[in-house]
């Protein structure tokens, strides 16, 4: 994932504003939440606001999101074939089987004109909801960390920005072929800094923000990720 590397790169700008950005990893999507509802750390920086709204409404707590920094696209990459005008009959497909991303793998397919939805605006679309499939597409869903390896058994296939990076596949993406930066996809599933309700306006979150909205960021992530990451600066 890009968060780490995205606060290591403002160490040095914050260290310039006297303040110690210490970075600790975890290695599961809840122990974060935990340990900043628990005061044992000031902010984390991983999840997008659905995902904190779901750990609020479960764990009756009042983390709440401060500053949005970036997006992760699905984009469709390569797979036996790498040209979209000339897709065959019963062409195969794989994409992400988690509910979110399913359905914005099926919006992505249907904004390039590959098949079209009962309900496109939903996010909770699944393959059950496709109302036409011109070319026939065969859609496989599997979990988003296995697309990558399914590259050569299948003819494309939907992958986040951080996975294909994960995986070694930026390479293969198609151009042209991803989610649109200003879609409500990336509005909705920007990743933001979350910190205690109270903690808002504290001089050290001031200063993350500042840092993380520096030009130096937006050129960090440009550079880096070409593309598979998106800033995307949103206040909630």
């Amino acid at each position: 994932m890009p968060h780490y590397e995205i606060l290591n790169n403002i160490v040095e700008l914050m260290a310039g504003e006297g303040i110690e950005l210490i970075i600790e990893e975890f290695n599961d999507f809840q122990t974060p939440n935990i340990a900043l509802a628990d005061g044992d750390i000031l902010a984390n920086f991983f999840q997008h606001r659905p995902f904190l709204d779901n750990f609020n409404y479960h764990n009756n707590s009042n983390l709440v999101p401060v500053f949005g920094v970036h997006f992760e696209p699905l984009r469709l990459y390569a797979g036996r074939l790498d040209d979209l005008n000339h897709i065959p009959q019963g062409a195969e497909i794989a994409i992400p089987n988690d509910p979110t991303n399913e359905a914005r793998a099926l919006q992505l397919l249907e904004a390039l004109g590959l098949i079209t939805l009962h309900q496109p605006s939903t996010l909770a679309s699944s393959t059950t909801g496709i109302a036409s499939n011109p070319h026939g597409l065969v859609i496989h869903t599997m979990t988003a960390q296995s697309l990558p390896a399914a590259l050569p058994d299948v003819d494309f296939a939907v992958i986040n920005g951080n996975v294909a990076l994960q995986g070694g596949v930026i390479y293969r993406a198609i151009d042209g072929a991803g989610e649109d930066p200003q879609s409500p996809a990336a509005y909705q599933f920007t990743n933001f800094v979350v910190v205690r309700e109270g903690y808002q306006n504290d001089h050290r979150i001031i200063a993350l923000i500042n840092a993380l909205n520096s030009q130096a960021t937006r050129d960090f992530i440009n550079t880096q990720y070409q593309g598979r990451v998106v800033y995307t600066l949103i206040n909630p």
